[in-house]
């Protein structure tokens, strides 16, 4: 209902009651070509918005196509006194001082030295003295990179005019930044943040559900790219190969991918089973202590004054809480890593570094802040040393101030043997672990007896839900390429998930109720589709290319050319399962096409 069309009804209900018939003919007829019109532009704006490539417009023109309306959050009713509660919560893990803190925690446990990441050679005192700084033309470009949709921090300042006026700025921010850097201190301003909590579920019911995210100014952003940049250049090669997060060409995938090898190669072997604890910790971003990771940053050879500006960047930072139009008072804190901030994911990587299997037998596999250790058991030397190594992570955890949350940490045993024996209990701090069936690993749903039911049947039903958005698209009568932008981006993505993990080892039924589903979206869109299997083959295929060409992959050793050089050797497989899993099949794949 447009201004025009508002217009043109007044005057055709002012023509009816003046009784004109010629009139309220004329005035029938410019009301319709009114409709006509704001209906034509209506749709137009909705295609633009479709064929943006904003996902914020994509997402707001499928909203006004179907109704949705978004339900307000239970936190706007809370009031100025929930903003400061929450601000309180969030700032529980506060310590009067993050230096007392460091020095009273027990010193980490020690790990054996095979055990232990390739370590750094030993900085010159040249190089650990030198002080960092950056050039003009490095901070122009990132000015030039800055999304202006991004929300302002504290000081109001929006990325557009940082963009925009790049190059005016750019000398004298590099000069505030290079001070900065030279003299290890970080101004109140630009560390500041204001926390905007996230509800993690729908009806939050208490301060736990809600994700305390930071908005801090758009320029200090910049500034942590920069110091990102150059923290990630002096890092030794290979540092902590099994965490799988944040790196280039590593995703969820591949650190699916790896635990589930493990596994499987394992119980390749008669009479040995695993176990696979998966570790939940509260609020990890948050109880990292900044003298313990400047330690650790040290022992890896960045330089001094680096480390005490990072050192600086987390202590004093003042927060606040926005909550709607309420925003609570000012607190300090000295303990863990903003959520938000550009450093934040490298720093905690950094601070986790050291957390390594301490014997051969076990892995810990790592993604961000989840933890996952596989122990991998034989009848004959028992559990001994998996749970030395939970014994050891418990220790590990403690001396670093992170809180395992034994409520949340599962348990998940795989035993394939005819004649199983009682598995006992793990024990953590005292708390007995629960022991499950299913485990949502990552996103992808693992169960105990390794088949892929579950996850199948999860994914096909959120895929017909979505398969209802893209009827009403084609209900109103949108061009064929928007439907299919629409299925690649919002079902597709669904249903070929984690797709070189679970999916060769698929059963014939999984794979019928997930080829339906892309049938009805067949129908629906009015061409041909890419199948699930020909996606598999290609990314399966890309997958193993990336992996060949990554030496600090942990897959990469699994790749082994024949003399030949031309081939791969094949696993050796006795069962199906490892034959039909990932690094198997991705063998095959290299085999199949010789000259890539």
């Amino acid at each position: 209902m447009t201004r025009e069309v508002q217009g043109l009804l007044k005057a055709r209900n002012t023509a009816f009651r003046s009784g004109n018939k010629s009139l309220y003919s004329l005035a029938r007829a410019d009301l319709k070509r009114g409709i006509r019109v704001a209906k034509e532009a209506y749709r137009q704006r909705l295609e633009n918005h479709l064929q943006s490539n904003n996902t914020r417009q994509v997402w707001q023109g499928v909203q006004e196509l179907t109704g949705y309306k978004s339900k307000d959050s239970l936190a706007d009713e809370g009031g100025a006194s929930l903003a400061e509660d929450l601000n309180a919560f969030f700032a529980r893990f506060e310590v009067t001082s993050a230096a007392t803190t460091a020095e009273a925690l027990p010193p980490p446990p020690p790990l054996p030295v095979k055990a232990l990441p390739s370590s750094p050679p030993s900085p010159s005192s040249v190089q650990r003295n030198v002080v960092v700084s950056v050039e003009k033309e490095e901070m122009r470009k990132v000015l030039k990179g800055i999304n202006p949709r991004k929300a302002t921090g504290p000081d109001g300042v929006a990325g557009r005019v940082l963009r925009d006026c790049a190059d005016q700025l750019a000398g004298v921010f590099t000069g505030i930044l290079n001070r900065s850097l030279a003299q290890a201190i970080v101004p109140s301003c630009l560390k500041s943040s204001t926390i905007v909590p996230i509800a993690k579920k729908s009806n939050p019911e208490d301060l736990n559900d809600f994700r305390p995210v930071a908005l801090t100014p758009i320029i200090m952003k910049c500034f942590e790219k920069l110091v990102r940049n150059y923290v990630i250049a002096c890092l030794p090669e290979g540092l902590d190969t099994f965490q799988f997060a944040y790196k280039t060409k590593r995703s969820t995938e591949d650190a699916v991918a790896i635990a589930l090898h493990a596994v499987l190669a394992h119980l390749e072997q008669r009479g040995g089973y695993a176990r696979l604890l998966f570790l939940d910790f509260s609020s990890a971003f948050n109880t990292i202590l900044p003298q313990r990771l400047m330690s650790k940053l040290e022992d890896l050879g960045l330089p001094l004054s680096l480390c005490g500006w990072i050192l600086d960047f987390l202590s004093d930072r003042p927060q606040r809480v926005r909550l709607g139009p309420y925003t609570s008072s000012m607190l300090k804190t000295n303990t863990g890593t903003p959520q938000g901030c550009v450093l934040s994911p490298l720093l905690y990587i950094l601070y986790t570094y050291d957390c390594v299997a301490a014997h051969p037998s076990n892995r810990v596999v790592k993604f961000a802040d989840d933890t996952t250790v596989i122990g991998l058991i034989s009848e004959r030397e028992g559990e001994t040393d998996y749970r030395d190594e939970v014994e050891r992570l418990t220790e590990w955890c403690r001396a670093n101030n992170l809180l395992i949350n034994t409520r949340k940490t599962k348990e998940l045993v795989v035993d394939f043997r005819r004649q199983k024996s009682n598995v006992q209990p793990l024990l953590i701090d005292g708390v007995c672990v629960e022991r499950v069936t299913t485990f949502r690993f990552l996103g992808i749903e693992l169960q105990e007896d390794l088949s892929w039911s579950v996850n199948t049947r999860g994914l096909v039903k959120k895929a017909q839900q979505r398969l209802y958005f893209l009827r009403i698209l084609r209900k109103n009568h949108l061009p064929q390429k928007l439907l299919l932008a629409f299925y690649h981006c919002a079902i597709e993505s669904v249903l070929t998930y984690g797709l070189c993990v679970w999916y060769g080892s698929c059963t014939t039924q999984d794979r019928m109720g997930l080829c339906r589903v892309v049938k009805a979206a067949e129908s629906i869109v009015g061409c041909p589709l890419s199948t699930l299997e020909q996606i598999y083959a290609t990314r399966c295929h890309r997958k193993a290319l990336d992996i060949v060409k990554d030496p600090s992959h942990p897959g990469h050793c699994l790749f082994k050319l024949l003399p030949s050089g031309r081939r791969y050797r094949t696993m050796k497989t006795r069962t199906s399962r490892l034959k039909n899993s990932f690094f198997s099949r991705a063998i095959s794949a290299l085999n199949g096409k010789p000259g890539l």
